[in-house]
């Protein structure tokens, strides 16, 4: 009963806008402008990259999380399955230090600090970004400039083209792993200013691949090697949103409202010769949120922005070994259900002291609330609600080839609990400074650096989880240093268009890390801030665009060297770890995309490689390495008409040479792969 109301869901909210398509014009199809992975010219102070227009739409990639591989100094970490986790780390400090917002406004989590990227599809999205530090501008909220790096997910909006008022685009995808996807995205032109977008999709599979789990020994042997199916990765989802455009005298206003809803199981860690544990989770995430920017005078623009998000989770885990150090009996489970709310605010105000001199005031406003039903824990939950006020100031200059951008953020968190003992109240200021320099007016040449302090704030779950949290906390804090250039290159001599460098060294220094840590009880832990971690490393992206007669190709690759490594101390004493390089941070990774285009066909070629790292067991020793890995992806595609109407059909292979990897330790991914898509643009 359960998957037929969501399939007639899906295909109700689909034959909304076939019904209204009798108004369609068919005269021109929609084109999409294509900008490539690069980096930014000079008016981009900070590191910069950006994944959009026909090379993020012809990447042979399932969600967000997947497209996000391809930049430099990023890692995913993913547990394998379409229903597992999949969480993003930039230069390797630590997830909850990226910002991640969804058409300019932040996805939150203030239960675990983590955004799972695994749950937002690519169908719809205009463009994936990424910033090292923050934007190169002054323009945005408090929030924005809170984070340690920040990732902006931009969807598509309407474009119409001539006297055409709606556009329609149905999309069905196929994979060989038992998967079922229909899709469709609808614009409406409501008037000269004001547009329309609503979209959906569904997606349905057992999720079942079959891996190969080989283990050897210390002195080479093998231990373990057997082919097995990986059980409960199975997904049901369904995605809605829709968009509202408006534009103003000297100004513009969008609304947007988005709904997930999934049933999903995540499989466990193969251990011990057990190959069917894992959880499954539900999941229910609602948002509503707005915009408005207008420029006032010449001198003064304003932006307000305002959302409602509300994050359902029921957690049902098998633990037949311990819950909360808690021994239990065979069969016992796990079963819980958490409710989160957001309610939150932002005001910007700019203005232009003079033509290249430029301040900006953000104060913004969020309320986090978190509530639960645990089934078999008698211990009270603290029913934790917190109050967060931020402020910023900044500043722009700008002087011939110079450029400098100042800010300072204020925090400022209370909390109120139900039960047990409240956290502090607690006040941060955060300063940075970007500097950018164009030495050649005639070379497109822009060196850069940067200076960022910041921090994060410990989580409900590292506060009040039971058994392990600590009220007592302190933030943890990240000083980031970047120096870097960017060189773009327009050839325009034989077959090279142009070409584009960009290298970025950096350091970082994480202090009052909130680690987990043992108590005088081995089954039971707490958090703690007993952690520093020293990071360095060296990202570059090269961008090379050519064409061969008709054929356009564009080349990208990425290379990044990262060193990252432990000084913890607990008590005064150096840990057994004490200079290890933290786990899952490989010394070396990189990726490449190759895409031809030829009139209607499109070819794409893509290659991601992670070096060798460790694992989460303590030490950097040989029984806890995790080899390389490394997977090749192809994808062709062929537009063609009927009649009025664009058609395009695409093969995918994922991984294929079917290496058997694992993200990681003791989670397998899939093998080979093979996804069929075909869409139609009404």
């Amino acid at each position: 009963m359960y998957n037929t109301k969501k399939l007639l869901l899906f295909f109700f909210l689909f034959l909304i806008p076939y019904l209204l398509h009798s108004q369609v014009s068919n005269d021109s199809l929609r084109v999409l402008k294509e900008v490539i992975l690069k980096g930014k010219p000079y008016q981009e102070v900070i590191p910069v990259q950006s994944l959009s227009g026909k090379l993020l739409e012809n990447l042979a990639s399932h969600n967000v999380a997947d497209a996000l591989r391809y930049f430099a100094g990023i890692q995913i970490k993913d547990y394998g399955g379409l229903g597992g986790l999949k969480t993003v780390d930039v230069r390797n400090m630590g997830t909850h230090h990226v910002g991640v917002f969804y058409d300019g406004i932040q996805l939150g989590n203030a239960q675990n600090g983590v955004t799972d990227l695994g749950k937002y599809s690519l169908d719809d999205m205009e463009s994936l970004t990424l910033y090292n530090g923050q934007k190169s501008e002054i323009f945005q909220s408090a929030k924005d400039f809170s984070a340690a790096s920040t990732i902006y997910l931009r969807t598509k909006r309407p474009v119409f083209v001539g006297d055409k008022k709606t556009n329609l685009l149905v999309r069905f995808k196929t994979m060989s792993i038992n998967y079922f996807d229909p899709s469709f995205r609808w614009e409406q032109k409501l008037s000269d200013k004001v547009s329309m977008n609503v979209s959906s999709e569904y997606i349905k599979s057992n999720g079942q691949y079959k891996f190969r789990y080989k283990r050897n020994n210390l002195d080479g042997s093998v231990a373990y090697d057997t082919t097995a199916t990986r059980h409960n990765s199975d997904i049901e989802a369904l995605r809605f949103e829709s968009g509202l455009y408006g534009k103003i005298n000297n100004g513009s206003w969008d609304a947007k409202v988005y709904y997930y809803d999934s049933d999903r199981g995540a499989p466990g860690a193969i251990v011990e010769n057990k190959f069917s544990d894992g959880f499954r989770q539900y999941d229910k995430n609602f948002f509503a949120q707005g915009t408005f920017i207008k420029d006032f005078t010449k001198r003064y623009k304003f932006q307000a922005k305002a959302k409602y998000a509300y994050d359902y989770t029921h957690y049902v885990a098998r633990d037949t070994t311990n819950i909360l150090g808690e021994t239990v009996t065979e069969g016992a489970q796990s079963d819980d259900s958490y409710y989160q709310q957001e309610y939150y605010v932002s005001a910007v105000n700019m203005y232009s002291i003079v033509s290249n001199w430029d301040v900006s005031l953000s104060t913004d406003f969020q309320y986090n609330r978190l509530n639960a039903t645990r089934k078999g824990i008698n211990t009270q939950f603290s029913f934790p609600q917190r109050y967060t006020a931020l402020f910023s100031l900044a500043s722009s200059y700008r002087y011939g080839g110079f450029k400098a951008l100042g800010s300072v953020v204020g925090t400022y968190v209370q909390e109120e609990v139900r039960y047990n003992a409240k956290a502090p109240d607690k006040k941060e200021f955060t300063p940075a400074l970007f500097l950018g320099y164009t030495p050649f007016k005639e070379y497109d040449f822009n060196v850069r650096a940067f200076a960022k302090r910041i921090f994060r704030m410990p989580t409900f779950n590292d506060l009040y989880y039971t058994m392990v949290g600590s009220s007592t906390l302190r933030p943890e804090y990240m000083n980031q240093y970047d120096i870097g250039f960017t060189y773009n290159v327009l050839v325009n001599k034989g077959f090279f268009d142009k070409i584009s460098f960009q290298v970025d060294g950096y350091y970082t220094n994480t202090k009052d890390k909130i680690l987990a840590a043992p108590t005088g009880n081995l089954f039971r832990w707490m958090m703690t801030n007993m952690g520093q971690v020293k990071g360095q490393g060296i990202e570059s992206v090269v961008n090379i665009g050519m064409h061969i007669g008709k054929v356009n190709l564009t080349t990208n690759l990425t290379y990044t060297f990262s060193e990252n490594r432990d000084y913890t101390k607990f008590g005064g004493l150096e840990l057994s770890s004490y200079g290890d390089q933290i786990p899952y941070t490989p010394w070396h990774s990189g990726s490449g995309i190759l895409n031809a285009e030829y009139e209607t066909w499109n070819f794409n070629y893509s290659f991601v490689y992670v070096g060798k790292r460790y694992n989460g067991n303590v030490n950097n020793i040989k029984v806890n390495e995790v080899q390389p890995w490394y997977t090749h992806d192809l994808a062709v595609q062929k537009s063609f008409a009927f009649q009025h109407y664009k058609m395009k059909g695409a093969i995918e292979l994922n991984n294929v040479f079917d290496q058997q990897y694992e993200v990681i330790y003791n989670y397998p991914m899939p093998g080979r792969t093979m996804k069929f898509i075909i869409s139609i643009e009404l």
